[in-house]
């Protein structure tokens, strides 16, 4: 028999092997579609992520998101173009062509994506129920159809999956050339799953696996592997969205700029709200800019800008520090570079605001004063001392922003440089862009938080604060901090961490793995 021959038999073989795996699976998955959940203990769970753990399917918003962020709006608007025809080409075709529009040009080593954007959307996305079943098993396998470099950082950040089976991207010369293709990097995950499977047979006995009754020929081939099968159909999955109480890690850091699962629909009206988006942020822009507060206040809440000032201890009056306290220090969690401007419209003058980053544009346009620190301890609390001095003056400890209900670990520098303090909370909601980012269009930041619909601003202001006792007791500038952060974190509702502004860069540009949060401060 020639090579031939014998190729053609082996692909006969294989055929008739996948007609029977289809039927039996058929079969099996309508009588028992999730596997009892005391039986999984110590077992190897292999898990179709598309249809074992998320509740829908659908792959096209995260290749939005890919495109969007990694590639810019005009890559998005070419796969919101072709989606009518993704969505009539079969399943196989449609993802090659999702891969090739939102990959091809990218540079390798600068892919964040899959790491810093996309494990926020997976974990919004998880069921309840697909996530118990994985997390129950002792070693868990994951087979996704998309490409591994999108999903690689959420399941073995976030669920400690061994074994990550997604499809592998061509690279020429340190760029995606969206193709893909089976290479050597899947073959070997495939030896380390059949080795774990190995492992299971000669143990406790087979793996189960879980997953959609749309299951491709590759997971079909995948669940061969193991001794059960639990199938579930996409009209069976009434799902119950995983609570943030319950992700396996806490979600303190991402990036990107989208606010929103941008679905088809979704992504269309993104597109569609973007002209006049971009317009009623520069209205919103220059009225603050250029009129004075008690004009842009109402003017900005007719443009739909939502600001709340808390009044549990109203901000001081103009006259009480006109009479002898005209410098104070506030002291506020960092949300967006917006800060220091709600504070200083909630007082309705202006005041001066420390920064770390801020660009030479957004120092530009501000309407109050910002003064660059140096991260130099002496330099900086010398530069802080002088600009007490002058006036009142909004330090953000934090020393960076964060979008989750966190707050990471406050600088103590505050506490040695004025003898009280007046903390302020603040918190922000949007429904479309977030208003922060690790990118180098950093200046772009206030726009993308002005364009959405209805942003949202709420201040409180907190009542001042001696910095050298804690409760008539002495204490230290750290332990100040300490104390300053746990008393806004209750007041917003946050958890505190130790986490610092080195750790969120390390871990957005994908050089760090998961950090963990810490309710017991430094």
């Amino acid at each position: 028999m020639n090579s031939k021959s014998l190729f053609k038999s082996l692909c006969l073989i294989y055929k008739f092997s996948i007609r029977r795996l289809r039927t039996s699976y058929a079969s099996y998955g309508r009588t028992q579609k999730h596997p009892p959940l005391e039986k999984l203990s110590g077992q190897t769970i292999v898990c179709d992520m598309e249809g074992g753990l998320l509740r829908t399917s659908s792959t096209f918003p995260y290749f939005m998101l890919v495109a969007l962020e990694a590639g810019g709006l005009l890559r998005g608007l070419l796969l919101l173009i072709l989606c009518p025809l993704i969505s009539c080409l079969g399943h196989e075709v449609g993802l090659r062509v999702m891969a090739m529009v939102c990959f091809l040009g990218l540079r390798k080593d600068e892919f964040r994506v899959g790491t810093a954007v996309l494990p926020k959307f997976f974990l919004e996305e998880v069921g309840l129920e697909g996530f118990e079943v994985v997390m129950r098993g002792g070693r868990r396998v994951c087979v996704s159809s998309m490409p591994t470099v999108m999903v690689e950082g959420f399941l073995q950040g976030y669920l400690d999956v061994e074994v990550v089976l997604g499809r592998e991207l061509k690279v020429f010369r340190g760029y995606y050339t969206g193709l893909m293709v089976e290479d050597e990097g899947e073959s070997k995950a495939s030896l380390a799953l059949e080795e774990l499977l190995g492992d299971e047979k000669a143990g406790k006995g087979g793996a189960v696996g879980f997953g959609g009754s749309a299951t491709s020929l590759r997971k079909q081939h995948l669940f061969s592997h193991c001794e059960e099968v639990h199938l579930v159909s996409e009209a069976e999955k009434r799902w119950h969205p995983l609570p943030i109480s319950k992700y396996p890690k806490p979600l303190v850091f991402h990036d990107g700029r989208i606010a929103f699962r941008p679905t088809p629909v979704a992504a269309l009206c993104m597109f569609v709200w973007l002209p006049l988006g971009f317009l009623l942020a520069s209205a919103r822009a220059f009225t603050f800019i250029l009129l004075p507060y008690a004009l842009s206040i109402p003017l900005l809440a007719l443009l739909g800008m939502r600001n709340r000032l808390v009044t549990s201890s109203p901000p001081p009056r103009k006259e009480e520090e006109e009479e002898g306290r005209s410098s104070r220090l506030y002291i506020t969690n960092h949300r967006t570079l917006l800060d220091p401007l709600v504070i200083a419209a909630a007082l309705r003058r202006n005041v001066t605001a420390t920064t770390y980053s801020v660009s030479r544009i957004s120092e530009w346009i501000s309407p109050i004063r910002t003064v660059r620190l140096t991260r130099n301890r002496e330099e900086d609390k010398r530069r802080m001392k002088q600009l007490l001095e002058e006036g009142e003056l909004v330090v953000c400890p934090e020393g960076t922003t964060c979008r989750e209900p966190y707050l990471l670990r406050f600088s103590p520098l505050f506490a040695e440089v004025s003898r009280e303090v007046t903390p302020v909370a603040s918190e922000t909601s949007v429904t479309m862009f977030y208003g922060t980012s690790t990118n180098k269009l950093k200046f772009l930041d206030p726009l993308f938080f002005l364009m959405n619909p209805f942003p949202c601003y709420e201040v409180e202001f907190m009542g001042r604060v001696p910095t050298g006792s804690i409760a008539g007791e002495v204490c230290s500038s750290c332990q100040m901090a300490n104390h300053l952060q746990g008393e806004i974190g209750r007041l917003l509702g946050f958890h505190r961490t130790r986490l610092t502004r080195k750790d969120k860069y390390l871990m957005l540009a994908g050089t760090a793995g998961v950090v963990e949060a810490d309710d017991k401060g430094r």
